[in-house]
């Protein structure tokens, strides 16, 4: 990937937009690298908007798809800030929000759906695999619920695109987000798929690019790179996985013992192969407490607790999770660059920190 940006930061520095002969040469990878995004995510090459990353395309689609007359947005509580924070800014044009519930396994609950006001729903926003809980979302009930009252809805797929396969087209949403980040691409790029048809109204304006939707000389070399990671996942996306899962399952396997068995501990089922959210129970994380940092552990407890510990994430309170595990709850993500020995001395410095947390203020 990196190659692949430096190789057309060099060649294609070209504005796609115009028609000398540099311009037209962008234009080529431009769409090149759209149509090689379209084909590994399930949709039309027309389909696909370059974006700054995923917080910008989810407030491109919700600001863009709202733009009608307001009225109710269905959501589920725990979305990530690009959702909740866009919400909030609806609600000062006229909007009200519903959150939908979920099971303790943070997952939707199908039978909710039939006794919603749906005459007062005009949009829907939700979480494909999230980016705390690691919990992936079942959206055909919600997708056919929107079809059939003929509702707009959208999937923030950032944390998803590049891990599990993704179809747009079978997903039958009316936006997505993705980030180029999050699957080993450069940051500062992403997309929102739309799907043909579809009217956006743009909230932000001073140029034609990406069919009036995102205005700005889109950068040629980040929207290669983008494809490039995306096509390095798709080609080898089954041995990808195994790693991962491989890392995850030792690094569970090994802190089982600093994590203590919990009454009524749950994991989510079949999530992200990269998430493993552990409990370590008789302890809680506070924002003194002195986290490893080092290229072997990177970690963040806040993950969970939200001001400064101040308040839990809204996903754990909407799965019913209590105050005592929520305050002992830590995600951790593996990658495709770690080694066995450095998960191996994770464990090691978390269980050392957790026996630590545990001395200076121990939990019953």
């Amino acid at each position: 990937m990196i190659e692949t940006v430096s190789q057309h930061l060099g060649e294609s520095f070209g504005n796609p937009g115009s028609r000398h002969a540099a311009g037209r040469r962008a234009r080529v990878v431009l769409e090149d690298s759209r149509e090689t995004i379209a084909r590994i995510l399930g949709a039309d090459p027309g389909e696909v908007i370059f974006t700054s990353g995923g917080t910008e395309s989810t407030n491109l689609a919700l600001f863009g798809l709202a733009a009608g007359e307001p009225g109710l947005v269905l959501t589920t509580a725990g979305e990530h800030p690009a959702t909740t924070e866009s919400i909030t800014a609806l609600a000062e044009r006229g909007w009200s929000s519903r959150p939908l519930q979920v099971d303790p396994d943070g997952r939707l609950l199908p039978d909710e759906l039939t006794a919603l006001p749906w005459d007062d729903i005009r949009l829907a926003t939700v979480i494909l695999a999230h980016n705390e809980t690691g919990v992936v979302q079942d959206l055909d009930p919600l997708s056919k619920a929107c079809h059939e009252h003929k509702v707009p809805w959208h999937v923030d797929a950032v944390q998803a695109v590049g891990k599990i396969p993704v179809d747009f087209h079978r997903l039958g949403a009316t936006s997505l987000a993705l980030g180029a980040h999050k699957f080993h691409g450069p940051r500062g790029i992403g997309a929102l798929l739309l799907r043909d048809g579809c009217r956006l109204a743009p909230f932000e304006f001073g140029g034609h690019q990406e069919a009036g939707r995102r205005p700005g000389t889109e950068v040629v070399a980040l929207a290669a790179g983008m494809a490039r990671a995306l096509e390095s996942w798709d080609s080898d996306r089954t041995a990808r996985t195994d790693r991962i899962q491989a890392f995850r399952d030792r690094l569970r396997a090994r802190t089982r013992k600093a994590r203590r068995p919990h009454r009524g501990q749950r994991a989510p089922r079949s999530p992200p192969a990269q998430y493993a959210e552990h409990r370590f129970s008789g302890s809680r994380w506070r924002s003194h407490s002195r986290c490893p940092r080092s290229r072997t552990c990177r970690l963040l407890a806040r993950q969970h607790l939200q001001q400064r510990f101040a308040e839990p994430a809204p996903a754990l309170v909407a799965m019913g999770r209590s105050e005592e595990v929520y305050r002992a709850s830590v995600r951790f993500s593996v990658g495709l660059e770690n080694t066995v020995e450095e998960i191996d001395e994770a464990v090691r410095r978390v269980s050392g920190v957790v026996a630590r947390l545990r001395e200076s203020a121990p939990v019953a």
